[in-house]
C-alpha cells in the first residue's frame, strides 16, 4: 500500500499544481518550466506514479492479495533494493557535494528507507510461501 500511497501523492502534485510540486521536492527548473506551459513535469509524474503502481501490485502480489506476476521474487528484491538505495542516497551524498538542500531531503530519504524495510520484512516473511510456487 506504501507504492499506492506514493503513487497518489504525485497524482496529487499533477491535480494541485506547483506547490504541491515545490513541496514534494519537484526540481525547481521543471516547476518553472511547467508554469510556463512546458509539459514535461506531468510527464516524468506519470511515469513516476506507473512505476509505483507497478511495484504496489507487486506487493499485493508478494503478499497473496492478488494473481502472483512474472518473475515475483526477481521484482520484490529489486523494488527493495531501489527503495533502500533511495533512502541511503542521503549518506554519500552529504559527504562529497552540497546536498542535501532542505529538510525535504532529509525526510524523504529516511521515508523511502522506512519503505525499504517494510518491503524487506514482507520478503523475508512471505518468502518461504511463494518462492516454492510455480509460477
Amino acid at each position: 500500500m506504501l507504492s499506492f500511497l506514493a503513487a497518489l501523492l504525485h497524482i496529487g502534485c499533477i491535480a494541485l499544481g506547483p506547490d504541491w510540486f515545490r513541496f514534494f521536492g519537484a526540481p525547481e527548473d521543471l516547476i518553472l518550466a511547467y508554469e510556463n506551459g512546458d509539459n514535461r513535469l506531468i510527464w516524468v509524474t506519470l511515469f513516476i506514479t506507473l512505476i509505483l503502481s507497478i511495484w504496489g501490485l507487486y506487493a499485493l502480489s508478494g503478499a497473496g492479495r492478488i494473481v502472483r506476476l512474472p518473475l515475483l521474487g526477481l521484482g520484490l528484491v529489486t523494488i527493495a533494493g531501489i527503495y533502500l538505495l533511495r533512502g541511503l542516497l542521503l549518506i554519500p551524498a552529504m559527504l562529497y557535494v552540497p546536498y542535501p538542500e532542505g529538510a525535504f531531503d532529509y525526510w524523504s530519504s529516511a521515508i523511502v528507507l522506512i519503505y525499504a524495510i517494510v518491503h524487506i520484512i514482507g520478503i523475508w516473511k512471505s518468502w518461504p510461501r511463494w518462492s516454492r510456487e510455480k509460477p
